[in-house]
């Protein structure tokens, strides 16, 4: 795999960990601004916002721009926001300069998705956005404990200037080390909005967004769930998340193996475990050894489906992907934030812990839905593939095309005594 694959894994990484961060920060935070635990709560909510409408708004922007240059601008822009809020002397500039980062990591998912699946052949599209995308999984297993830890230990402003000096890294190797985007596909704004007129591609962020919404509706009551249900103290938490993340780097990896032999295979095979693990956790979570092997593969389960979405959407944009890569990070981002917000309704209706794990088996079961559905538009199509190239041969030759045929075929004649 090119070295310039690494370079925007590295990337993702800085531009994941200030994402997830903020949630081990919020304490110090609320202190720091006078402000509440909910309203420090806002900083991630501004995040998200910011994320899903930022992504298909500079890809609009920037359709022609080389991608090279984009992701160069949004790196500066990023460090630009990295340092405004390191800075912040009021939570109102925080909260600004979240929405600042936010549209610049996103739009550098989306574009940096296209980017990494061009630096490959086709059918090594799936790994290459899974190691790009790795780097958002180290980030859940090692940068967001790393932030919380560096917050406590010198205060919530730290963290923030050890990403931006891993984002400065990463900045000066995509100048160096990633090639200018090589696409022979050249797509302009109407092109890049015309791709929304596929049904497929309607289904693929609809299955995105749907899967995400099950990953994180249940992940985000997670630690809850493994002390009021399961029992396990307040220390053993972190160690638990940990093999979590241990999980969802694996599925990483497995998913881009798999997405590159069979795709829709992968994604269907992928969702079904995640259906079956949240399902088990009603069995499991009252036992410590079974609940730890189900979160493992809930995290296997979980992120083995997402290099696939990715790849999928961009096959299905048929050479306009870079507003299709965007929309997919909103969707990742919608989905985000819907699956929490409905788990947090059942648990506040008095369902108890385990009902996100029933939400979110519920959205599972939708993104299955959607999947199987764009199989079978895709399979409609296959078998109206050979009806048109067969109309197509039966077609009327044109005078045009008579005249050329008759010039080409003394050439033909000749070369077939030749090869006699």
């Amino acid at each position: 795999m090119p070295i310039a694959l690494f370079v925007l894994g590295l990337t993702i990484f800085s531009l994941g960990t200030t994402e997830f961060m903020i949630a081990g920060l919020l304490p110090e935070l609320a202190q720091s601004f006078g402000v509440s635990i909910p309203a420090a709560g806002l900083l991630i909510s501004a995040f998200a916002v910011g994320a899903a409408v930022g992504a298909p708004a500079v890809a609009l922007l920037s359709t022609r721009l080389p991608k090279k240059t984009t992701l160069v601008v949004l790196l500066v822009v990023f460090l630009a926001g990295q340092v405004m809020a390191a800075t912040a002397q009021t939570y109102e500039v925080l909260l600004v300069a979240r929405v600042v980062t936010a549209v610049a990591q996103s739009a550098f998912f989306g574009i940096g998705a296209v980017v990494a699946a061009d630096l490959v052949a086709p059918s090594k599209r799936a790994s290459a956005i899974a190691i790009m995308f790795g780097g958002l999984t180290i980030a859940t297993i090692a940068g967001v404990p790393l932030g919380a830890f560096l917050g406590q230990e010198w205060g919530w402003r730290a963290p923030f200037w050890v990403v931006n000096g891993l984002a400065l890294i990463g900045l000066i190797g995509v100048i160096t080390l990633v090639p200018p985007h090589r696409s022979t596909e050249e797509a302009s704004v109407r092109d890049e909005l015309a791709a929304f007129r596929s049904g497929r591609v309607w289904l693929g962020l609809a299955t995105t967004a749907l899967s995400q919404a099950a990953l994180f509706g249940c992940y985000s009551y997670i630690a809850p769930l493994l002390t009021d249900v399961t029992g396990f103290s307040e220390g053993v938490v972190p160690v638990l998340l940990v093999l979590f993340g241990v999980g969802t780097l694996c599925g990483s990896v497995l998913g881009g193996r798999f997405a590159d032999m069979n795709l829709m295979r992968t994604l269907w095979v992928g969702m079904v475990v995640l259906g079956v693990s949240l399902a088990a956790f009603s069995v499991t979570a009252h036992n410590k050894v079974l609940m730890t092997a189900t979160l493992i593969v809930f995290g296997v389960a979980g992120f083995l489906i997402n290099p696939g979405l990715q790849t999928r959407v961009l096959n299905e944009a048929k050479g306009a992907a870079t507003l299709a890569s965007a929309g997919n990070i909103s969707a990742f981002n919608i989905g985000n934030a819907v699956g929490p917000w409905a788990a947090g309704l059942a648990i506040s209706a008095g369902h108890g812990y385990l009902s996100p794990s029933w939400v979110a088996m519920a959205f599972a079961g939708c993104a299955l839905i959607t999947a199987l559905a764009g199989s079978a538009v895709d399979a409609v199509e296959r078998r109206r593939s050979p009806v048109a190239d067969r109309t197509a041969r039966e077609a009327p030759v044109t005078e045009a095309e008579a005249g050329i045929a008759d010039e080409l075929r003394p050439a033909a004649t000749t070369a077939e005594r030749s090869s006699r």
